[in-house]
């Protein structure tokens, strides 16, 4: 599921002259792709089309918009439903949705993969006490569990927080 997300967010292992230059009419998001996986349209994704897609989802954010980088500090706007993934001492990424409530705060604590990304992993600032109420118990207190975080695209970052 980490070279999944790896995919997704950016990190590639071929240089961007080996992928063909996205199609004019390309209109697929990260999301869509996923939705064709999930209905057995596609089997897996490759390369160009998550180059493409991620190229698509960037066209789209505004050029006034900020893109996040290490150590910002986010603040909800409002009440969100957002996607946080578990970490394991396995190979398994798991994953879920959690109500973020207006005026809780995340911060992004590494690098994102890309100058420009088009989402971010996130640490909530009150860590434990989101993290009892968003990850169920049974993944908390099972034994390889290894913590949680979320995923929000810069789209979601810049209109939906401070």
């Amino acid at each position: 599921m980490k070279n999944l997300l790896k995919k997704i967010f950016g990190s590639t292992d071929k240089s961007k002259s080996q992928i063909k230059e996205r199609p004019k009419d390309w209109n697929l998001t990260i999301s869509d792709l996923m939705n064709e996986l999930n209905k057995g349209k596609r089997k897996q994704l490759n390369e160009p089309e998550l180059t493409w897609a991620r190229e698509y989802e960037r066209s789209l954010i505004p050029i006034s918009y900020r893109f996040p980088r290490k150590g910002d500090l986010y603040q909800s706007k409002q009440d969100q439903k957002i996607e946080f993934l578990t970490a394991w001492s396995a190979p398994y990424t798991g994953s879920g949705k959690a109500i973020l409530h207006k005026g809780e705060k995340i911060w992004i604590d590494s690098d994102p993969i890309e100058k420009e990304p088009i989402g971010a992993y996130a640490l909530p600032v009150d860590y434990e006490e989101l993290e009892l109420r968003m990850v169920p118990s049974s993944e908390r207190n099972a034994g390889k569990y290894n913590g949680f975080y979320l995923s929000i695209d810069t789209k979601v970052l810049n209109e939906k927080f401070d």
